[in-house]
């Protein structure tokens, strides 16, 4: 066989390259593409981790912030409470700021009942019960001033009450006082008589009048005494004459000017014959009482006894034949 270096004249086959494997740079690319997404799921786990952590610590420290704000508010409120439950006055002062605390207690409610609070409004609700604590606190202070006042009205109060007391019994002992020298005056001022005489008479159809002391001729009888006092207001003053026959009946009629009067020390007595007498302190006034029956008189003593201002002050007697 021989060989020759001469090209042929037929088509020969042109070898060709080895095919590469690109078998192993896809896995590789797969495996880098798996790795790289196992480690963006595990940083995207850590950042959701993180921000949940943090979500968390942030919702605990907003329901922290909540309870601490709805226990301030709670505690304004039984501090509220306790105020107008103290007594009516400090309620009635309270009640007058009603309309200013009712304001503060819709806003603060209407903000802690928000079911997504911010951060915003805890704090509005925070500056809103610091504000209703001190308007509290100015209540308070008021209370203790009106607590104070009251305490010293009560005490003026206790102190007019006793000066009262003590004016009153003052005045009930200057009235007893009063009383008893008035009733020692009322006494002093009863006249005193003299020169009681008791005349019985007989009077002629020519009027003229002779004194006479036996029964069957005696029309009349006539008692004349006079009477004095250094005290007493001047004035009308009465004096009562009683006429008792020899049987001890007082002898009277209505229609001549008989009547009753009461006495200090015998009660009611019927009086014969009453005068009015003109009084003047210090001067002596002289009166006259007649009695004409119209009837004949009888035999036996006759008794005289004269009275003024309740009090005997006087007695005669005559003896008729």
């Amino acid at each position: 066989m021989s060989y020759s270096n001469y090209p042929s004249a037929g088509p020969q086959e042109t070898p060709q390259p080895p095919k590469k494997d690109n078998r192993s740079i896809i896995y590789g690319l797969l495996i880098a593409a798996l790795l790289g997404t196992w480690g963006y799921i595990i940083y995207d786990k850590s950042k959701t981790k993180e921000a949940t952590t943090q979500l968390q610590a942030q919702l605990s420290t907003s329901d922290s912030s909540k309870n601490a704000i709805q226990t301030e508010y709670n505690a304004a409120l039984q501090r509220l409470d306790e105020l107008t439950s103290m007594n009516s006055s400090l309620d009635s002062l309270v009640k007058t700021k009603n309309s200013e605390v009712d304001n503060l207690k819709s806003r603060i409610s209407s903000l802690l009942k928000k079911q997504n609070k911010t951060a915003a409004d805890l704090a509005e609700a925070k500056r809103l019960i610091d504000e209703l604590n001190g308007k509290i606190t100015g209540y308070v202070q008021e209370i203790e001033v009106l607590r104070g006042e009251n305490i010293q009205l009560k005490n003026e109060k206790a102190d007019l009450i006793t000066q009262k007391e003590t004016l009153i019994k003052e005045k009930e002992q200057t009235i007893q006082e009063k009383k008893a020298v008035e009733e020692k005056l009322d006494i002093a001022s009863t006249l005193t008589t003299s020169n009681i005489n008791v005349v019985t008479i007989d009077e002629r159809r020519n009027g003229k009048e002779v004194e006479k002391e036996r029964a069957k001729r005696v029309d009349k009888i006539r008692v004349s005494f006079d009477v004095f006092n250094r005290v007493g207001d001047d004035g009308t003053k009465d004096v009562y004459v009683i006429i008792t026959d020899p049987t001890g009946a007082v002898v009277s009629n209505e229609a001549l000017g008989s009547g009753r009067f009461t006495t200090r020390e015998d009660g009611e007595k019927i009086f014969t014959k009453k005068s009015s007498v003109n009084f003047s302190a210090g001067k002596s006034s002289t009166v006259t009482v007649e009695w004409k029956p119209g009837t004949k008189f009888v035999s036996g003593a006759y008794k005289v006894t004269i009275y003024n201002n309740g009090f005997k002050i006087g007695e005669g007697s005559k003896n008729l034949k």
